[in-house]
């Protein structure tokens, strides 16, 4: 019996819809049961609605999360690249315009005295007190000999000492020292008045961080402000190399000729490349 009654009532449910249907195809109004049928239905089905629109909502938003991960993590490989290239690309660029730079320098030197340069890499530097050296990475086979000078595009660096097949010794300007047994005075004259000033760098002092030039003619043209060069004489300093800048000149001990202090041009801190100048003239000889 009760089973019947189920069925009956959903028949009668059913009929109740349909005839509702009916109706509403031939008017315009709804009636108030009608309104309130609808509007119940409508609420009850907003409770059913809301819930898997934020379900939905929610596995929409964790597709979202995954896909800006994604996209995120390409935007960091891609901006590391850029950090990388972009690296790469200014230390080239750096590269380039140095080396531009040097062979500016070399080519100006070959025109002049037609010397050959040969670049090397600095390796090491030593700090004793009493023998402050530094080694290249360029030997006798290379073409390195002895006594050959050694310069940055700046300034005179110092002397080749020693040589290896593969490296190279270099005594700098800064130990010159008359009672040093490897002492080698420097001739130098002026920039442009090769012809009317002379003088030699016979030491340099380490508490004013100059070098001396002694020997200077009482009737020397030389001036404070003026590039001091290599002259050439005593044939171990090619000419035409740049020492530095004449700082001060005064009278000597005995009154008969000048001395000198020259600021150098190049900086010892932190020298990484320099370039041994060969000679055409000496090549196959000993120096």
């Amino acid at each position: 019996m009760r089973n019947k009654r189920v069925i009956m009532l959903m028949i009668g449910l059913i009929l109740f819809i349909a005839i509702i249907g009916f109706s509403l195809s031939d008017r315009k109004e709804l009636t108030w049961p009608e309104k309130f049928i609808k509007d119940a239905s409508g609420y009850v089905q907003q409770w059913f609605y809301k819930p898997a629109g934020y379900i939905a909502g929610f596995f929409e938003d964790i597709r979202n999360l995954d896909e800006l991960y994604e996209e995120n993590e390409q935007l960091r490989l891609t901006a590391a690249a850029y950090a990388r290239d972009k690296m790469a690309y200014n230390f080239i660029e750096d590269e380039n315009e140095r080396l531009k730079e040097e062979l500016k320098f070399t080519e100006q030197q070959k025109q002049l005295y037609d010397y050959n340069y040969i670049i090397a890499q600095v390796i090491s530097v030593s700090n004793d007190a009493n023998n402050r050296t530094m080694n290249i990475n360029v030997g006798s086979k290379n073409g390195i000999k002895p006594n050959m000078a050694v310069t940055t595009v700046d300034g005179l660096v110092g002397l080749v000492s020693s040589v290896t097949p593969f490296t190279a010794t270099i005594t700098p300007i800064t130990e010159l020292n008359e009672t040093s047994p490897t002492f080698n005075s420097i001739a130098a004259t002026i920039e442009g008045r090769e012809n009317e000033s002379f003088g030699i760098l016979s030491s340099y002092d380490k508490e004013t961080k100059r070098l001396v030039m002694t020997k200077i003619a009482e009737n020397d043209k030389m001036e404070i402000g003026d590039t001091a060069i290599t002259s050439g004489l005593g044939n171990v300093y090619p000419r035409g190399i740049r020492i530095g800048t004449i700082e001060t000149k005064q009278v000597g001990d005995f009154g008969l000729t000048y001395t000198a202090t020259i600021k150098l041009a190049t900086s010892f801190d932190h020298l990484t490349e320099v370039f041994v100048v060969q000679v055409p003239e000496v090549e196959g000889q000993d120096q």
